[in-house]
């Protein structure tokens, strides 16, 4: 896994590429190279940082042979298979790595070796010949790929902060701050800096001499997943038992995120079985944390699954100094990402990596593809609410909006999910699977925000109801999990892994977030994922070979942090000091007294604004630190 960055037709492109990759040197610590290429047409610069994981002596990059130079981030899982294939059409090969696959594939090929390819990636190719240069990304956004374009010249780099430190005018976007504020994540249509892009998950794009560019989709997730729902039901325990087994190519040490879930109890304890020697990571929070948060015991039947398997478990306490660690947090995921769980990812990487581990599996998009979510239960279940005579319907209300969330320093959890069910119960289908992950409903972030943001919000809005339809399924469960599949997978779960693991120089796998598990998924009915209040439904059919009953069986669990004690606590001085006198207030971008009340209400335990005011602090680094504008000086709130 590794860092690529680069330009094309960029006068002095050199220096913003060298520059560009010094920034991203985290992503890859082992080596660094560049390629230059100048013949009169075309001037071009490719940058890459190198994780080494697989052919640690000769997988070098950028890769040039033969008129085709590579930088690429990823890992091909079926690298030698596709090898295999390419000898016997005649192609000869310097290495053992899959990066020489991935350019002997293109050369073959071109974009038509994209839906070959069964890994993550991101990375650009520029072809000596034609001079033009191709930039892709895997079907999922597994990894990430952001550009610029000024003109007939082309920036581009793994991270948003390459781009930030050789381009002038980014200015902080207010769509993606907006959509930030509302999902606590930033979709993966939007940047969150005005003037960069990013690549669509399953895209390619060429960039031409005569300075004019194409983009063009290979994988179209909303037609696979239809196509896959008219086929018959794909085996579900051979599927998975492959992805797992795919995705453990490495020349180097493997381990993985053992949270007690299912999912990653079923990733660890296939890993193990196909190499015994591999072993487990897991967190554990101090007493004080858990009961204010009210969490369950994860670290407990993390515990357990690996004492039945023979899986050598590290457990790392999450407590750390989180006023100190927030601010290098924002740094590190790019964008306002306010999901606390980035911390669990960073430090589980952090400790891996002083062990001596650089690559580690995770459960990760089980839940999008296989309704694990309570969110898909809970719209479910609002149909059937919304079937109750209203005189009934508004006597729950009375007595719901009158419960606390902590009493006697306990969060009181089942109180929390009661308001959050009757904040979307009533609303039609998009809107209440929106408003059930969503941190306020639309009235409530207009007042939270300037007036002049009232059509910004209207705008993204109609984006996610745009995407959540934008698909032929007949199917309740599996219209959720594909807007999932699209919207918070990539924006949220994919983009704060790869950040925070990235940072601590570890590649995190994800074997739930594959095509071929995709389709399986997309194969089975709604009713075959959520039923009789259970999600994930043939996920856990599909692990009683594998797994204890007291596993598949425990209730869902969030991997998450004790963000409520940490607002409530660690936090409360710079929410203060911070949040309440900056400079998103100072701009008129959020409402002092809408903020103050938000804040109020969560201190008198009236109700959980936690994530929330998380969202909004982080989003306050992040400006600060992004917009830097004179004092007191309004953000544009134009497009």
């Amino acid at each position: 896994m590794c860092g690529i960055a680069g330009t094309y037709q960029v006068p002095d492109g050199l220096a913003a590429a060298t520059l560009m990759s010094e920034r991203l040197a985290h992503r890859g610590p082992d080596a660094s190279g560049l390629h230059s290429f100048e013949d009169g047409r075309v001037t071009a610069h490719l940058a890459h940082r190198r994780l080494s994981i697989i052919d640690l002596a000769q997988g070098g990059q950028p890769m040039v042979k033969d008129g085709l130079a590579l930088t690429y981030n990823g890992e091909l899982y079926n690298y030698s298979e596709l090898r295999s294939e390419l000898s016997s059409s005649g192609a000869s090969f310097l290495t053992s790595s899959d990066t020489e696959v991935v350019l002997e594939a293109w050369r073959r090929w071109g974009p038509r070796c994209l839906p070959k390819l069964r890994g993550m990636f991101a990375f650009a190719i520029l072809d000596h010949r034609s001079g033009s240069l191709y930039l892709a990304r895997d079907p999922f956004g597994i990894k990430p790929l952001h550009y610029a374009r000024r003109g007939a010249s082309l920036y581009f780099a793994s991270e948003l902060k390459g781009l930030s430190a050789v381009l002038a005018g980014l200015e902080p976007d207010p769509v993606a701050l907006v959509a930030s504020i509302l999902f606590y994540w930033v979709p993966d249509s939007r940047c969150s800096l005005r003037g960069a892009e990013k690549l669509p998950p399953g895209t390619w794009a060429e960039f031409r001499p005569d300075g004019s560019w194409i983009s063009k989709a290979y994988f179209d997730i909303a037609e696979v997943a239809s196509a896959a729902s008219a086929g018959p039901p794909m085996d579900l325990s051979e599927v998975i038992e492959g992805s797992v087994a795919a995705h453990l190519v490495s020349d180097v040490p493997v381990s993985s995120f053992l949270s007690g879930g299912l999912d990653s109890s079923i990733v660890t304890v296939l890993a193990k079985r196909a190499k015994p020697d591999i072993d487990a990571y897991t967190i554990t929070f101090r007493h004080q944390d858990h009961r204010m948060e009210a969490m369950p015991d994860d670290a407990g039947y993390a515990r357990k699954v690996a004492a039945s398997s023979g899986i050598r478990l590290h457990e790392v306490q999450i407590a750390p100094d989180v006023v100190s660690l927030l601010p290098e947090l924002v740094d590190i995921l790019d964008e306002p990402i306010g999901d606390p769980a980035a911390i669990n990812t960073l430090l589980m990487c952090q400790a891996a990596r002083d062990a001596g581990v650089k690559v580690l599996l995770s459960g990760m998009g089980a839940d999008e593809l296989f309704g694990g979510y309570r969110k898909h239960m809970a719209c479910l279940l609002a149909g059937r609410y919304r079937d109750l005579p209203a005189p009934a319907r508004r006597a729950v209300k009375f007595g719901v909006d009158r419960l606390p969330v902590v009493a006697g320093g306990r969060g009181l959890r089942y109180a929390r999910w009661a308001k959050r069910f009757l904040s979307f119960a009533d609303l039609p289908e998009e809107a209440a699977f929106r408003r059930s992950y969503s941190l306020y409903d639309p009235g409530d972030i207009k007042r939270l925000l300037s007036p002049d943001l009232a059509p910004i919000v209207d705008e993204v809005l109609s984006d996610h109801f745009s995407v959540y339809c934008d698909n032929t399924l007949v199917d309740h469960v599996n219209r959720m999990c594909l807007a999932d599949t699209r919207l918070f997978l990539p924006g949220l779960n994919l983009a704060y892994t790869d950040r925070a693991s990235m940072a601590a120089s570890t590649e995190v796998r994800v074997p739930f977030v594959d095509p071929i598990v995709f389709r399986a998924a997309f194969s089975l009915a709604g009713n075959q994922k959520v039923a009789h209040r259970v999600g994930k439904v043939a996920l856990r059919e599909a692990a009683r070979r594998w797994l204890p009953e007291e596993v598949i069986n425990r209730p869902k669990a969030s991997f998450s942090a004790p963000l409520r004690a940490w607002v409530s606590r660690d936090l409360r001085g710079l929410i203060n000091d911070v949040l309440a006198q900056g400079q998103l207030v100072a701009d008129g971008f959020v409402r002092e007294d809408a903020l103050r009340l938000l804040v109020a209400q969560d201190r008198a335990g009236r109700q959980d604004n936690s994530k929330q005011i998380w969202q909004l602090l982080t989003l306050e680094l992040w400006y600060r630190a992004k917009a830097r504008p004179p004092a007191r000086a309004p953000v544009s709130l134009g497009h």
